[in-house]
């Protein structure tokens, strides 16, 4: 038997991904690699943070780290996620 916090808690499975990934071909692959991840600014969400500071330097990261033939964007997307931390990442879940 459900309890009623069971019933009104969303089911993340069924929730789409707010965040759309860009199609590669099918001759081309891309993984993030430990180090890009590692090196990417981290925004917490926290007031005293400056939400546009963090985006001029998670760009100028990911445009160094732009492989031949893959979309610039998609690196971007990609990487989004592993930049944020603590409330901004609740966030982006919710």
């Amino acid at each position: 038997m459900l309890i009623f916090k069971e019933l009104v808690t969303p089911d993340v499975m069924c929730q789409p991904w707010c965040i759309q990934y860009l199609e590669l071909e099918q001759t081309q692959s891309y993984e993030l690699k430990y180090g890009l991840i590692h090196l990417l600014p981290k925004f917490h969400g926290l007031a005293g943070e400056d939400s546009h500071k963090h985006l001029k330097k998670f760009h100028v990261l990911c445009s160094t780290m732009r492989p031949h033939g893959i979309p610039k964007d998609y690196i971007k997307i990609k990487a989004f996620p592993f930049s944020l931390d603590g409330a901004a990442k609740d966030w982006l879940y919710l």
